[in-house]
């Protein structure tokens, strides 16, 4: 994934909070026995270097960065404070009327304001490193141990040592990272485990809120708001639907994923308190983000559209499972919830245009006949969109398990497969439903069919659109859906089409010779050539302005009727031909010949008619057809 990061000009001003009252840290779990000369040797270091770092004094340190300007002092302040609320606790036990009480609690409030700013500042001025892309890189889990990863083992701690703890395997950039991180963790246990944690986490949810929304506006994520959506053309809504699903994978997968990260690693000693922080950073902004597709889900619209919303329902599916990992927790469990509830808002929606779709084949009612018994419109745009609804099988599966459709599916049992797999069993459903649309179809394409006063044109129209439908399914996934079975159902009934547009177009043509083998006069044998190229003529030109679109469909009618009339008239021309001997008609009465006639032949289905029985004085030039060799003789 391309790195992303979200940088800003402009941080939220520090203030300084007022410290929490001693009194209302939580009771130390470090139970170490400390004396009187233990008390004063750590009020005494404390004092030295928490007074050196006083934010408020006018040495340099004021304006100087303790984490930055030296980790090893770092490393010392925080210790100090660790042992300075050690010291607190045996004083409060023993003599809570001390005066070194009281300077103790000054040195704590000191060091409480000097963390303060340190984990502003640290936060604020390392949105690069803390990115999420760079925070993503860093292991999900962290040690719940007080101050681990920062205090480390080794007194002799620098920043080297902190690098190769974070291990060579990973980028420069996560190295920083796993710094950054691990000062934070410091600084917020520190505060926290010494009562000042409100104050931390008001800086912390501050920071960090504005970073979450500021990505997710760079992103083109806004304010969603049901009455903007009645008001948008859907060019724009479409157009802002594909923004979204890229948002909502970057937002998801990093952003949130990444605040997550952050949230736990630097809060890992409370679970209720980065439950608390994450909530108030990333909920409204989660929620918010999850209401556009919802939105888009109730508006009303055409078939045509179920794409996009199909496109928004697979991008949440593929989300859910970081979605469920990232928002797992009851305090933000309505992001979860408004996930959810938008899915099934588009489930029902994708299913609304599913059925939109099966009714709109059912009523169409264009009363045009396509010219030539070509393929009609209605058979082009509904496999388009078919073939096209056959590439979210994963969406509709899933659609079609939640919300069947009823119907009385016996009449496709000869067309479907049974499933005999786990797998097979859950696309059953839905090859079912695309068998179903394709059937209801071709009962349309039926009833057009009648439509034609011509027989063998209303065959040849079925057998038109039929072949689309099936090099359709051939080609795309519908194949795996419908099975091989449904493609050889669907081929012998083109079969039967194409034969009952031969015999209907061309029987008169078959029948107008003799149909056995027997001896003619020459006279009966005129009869016969003034027949046959009657009913050729006459069939040749109703049949040249007829259409087969598909090439292989036009070359297989044409070897078909080739095969059946070429060789008779061949036999029939080269026995009678010499009877009639000189006589003057013989080139009027005889205006064929075979090799003539399979020129003819060659050149129909390509919708150009003939006007004149003049045009059969002049040869037509072969097709590939002929190279098939199948008419010669």
């Amino acid at each position: 994934m391309a790195k992303f990061s979200f940088f800003s000009s402009s941080s939220p001003k520090y203030t300084p909070s007022s410290p929490s009252s001693f009194t209302s840290f939580p009771a130390s779990p470090l139970n170490q026995t400390f004396t009187q000369s233990m008390v004063e040797e750590t009020m005494e270091k404390a004092e030295s270097v928490i007074r050196k770092w006083d934010p408020h004094t006018p040495s340099f340190t004021k304006i100087v960065s303790l984490f930055n300007h030296s980790r090893r002092e770092a490393k010392e302040f925080i210790r100090c404070v660790r042992d300075l609320r050690r010291a607190m606790h045996f004083l409060v036990s023993e003599d809570s009327q001390s005066p070194k009480l009281a300077l103790a609690q000054t040195l704590m409030q000191i060091a409480m304001a000097r963390l303060e700013k340190e984990f502003f500042q640290i936060l604020s001025s390392n949105r690069d490193k803390l990115d999420p892309e760079s925070v993503s890189g860093q292991s999900s889990t962290s040690s719940n141990s007080e101050f681990e990863d920062f205090m480390g083992s080794d007194d002799d701690y620098d920043s080297d040592n902190e690098l190769r703890k974070a291990g060579e395997s990973i980028t420069k950039v996560e190295k920083a990272a796993a710094v950054v991180m691990s000062d934070l963790k410091a600084i917020a246990e520190s505060m926290i485990s010494c009562g000042y944690g409100k104050e931390c986490v008001k800086i912390y949810k501050r920071i960090r809120k504005s970073i979450v929304d500021e990505g997710l506006s760079l992103l083109g994520i806004e304010i969603y708001k049901g009455s903007r959506f009645h008001k948008m053309d859907w060019v724009t809504l479409e157009h802002m639907i594909k923004n979204w699903i890229k948002a909502a994978k970057i937002g998801i997968a990093t952003l949130f994923r990444g605040e997550k990260l952050l949230c736990d690693h630097v809060f890992s000693a409370s679970n209720s308190t980065r439950e608390s922080c994450f909530y108030e950073i990333a909920n409204e902004a989660a929620t918010n983000l999850f209401k556009f597709p919802e939105f888009v889900a109730k508006e009303k619209k055409s078939h045509e559209r179920i794409f996009p919303l199909m496109d928004l329902q697979a991008a949440i599916s593929d989300l859910w499972q970081d979605i469920e990992m990232i928002f797992h927790f009851d305090a933000v469990a309505g992001v979860k919830s408004q996930a959810l509830t938008t899915l099934q808002k588009l489930k029902v929606s994708i299913h609304n245009a599913l059925t939109e779709f099966e009714s709109t084949i059912q009523k169409d009612s264009t009363k045009a006949l396509t010219t030539g018994g070509g393929v009609h419109k209605l058979t082009r745009s509904t496999m388009s969109f078919i073939s096209s609804l056959s590439k979210y099988s994963c969406v509709l599966s899933e659609i079609l398990a939640d919300h069947p459709i009823q119907r009385d599916t016996r009449l496709l049992e000869s067309y479907v497969r049974t499933p005999i797999s786990e797998d097979e069993q859950q696309n059953h459903a839905l090859s079912v439903h695309f068998a179903w649309l394709i059937l209801a179809l071709l009962c349309k394409l039926d009833t057009k069919a009648e439509h034609y006063k011509d027989v063998s044109l209303s065959y040849l129209f079925l057998a038109n659109n039929l072949q689309l439908i099936i090099e359709t399914v051939r080609s795309t996934q519908l194949r795996d859906l419908l099975g091989d079975d449904w493609l050889t159902n669907h081929d012998d009934k083109l079969s039967a089409y194409a034969g009952n547009y031969e015999i209907a177009a061309w029987s008169n043509v078959f029948m107008s010779l003799p149909e056995e083998p027997t001896d003619l006069s020459p006279e009966e044998a005129k009869i016969y050539f003034r027949r046959f190229h009657t009913a050729f003529e006459e069939a040749y030109m109703k049949q040249s302005s007829r259409v087969v679109p598909d090439a292989k469909l036009r070359d297989e009618l044409k070897v078909s009727i080739a095969k059946k009339l070429v060789p008779e008239y061949r036999e029939f021309y080269r026995k009678y031909l010499p009877m009639l001997g000189q006589e003057r008609n013989t080139e009027i009465l005889v205006r064929f010949k075979p090799d003539n006639l399979e020129n003819y032949i060659s050149d129909l289905f390509h919708g150009t008619p003939i006007h004149a029985s003049s045009s059969f004085s002049s040869s037509s030039s072969s097709s590939s057809w002929k190279s098939l060799g199948c008419v010669s003789g």
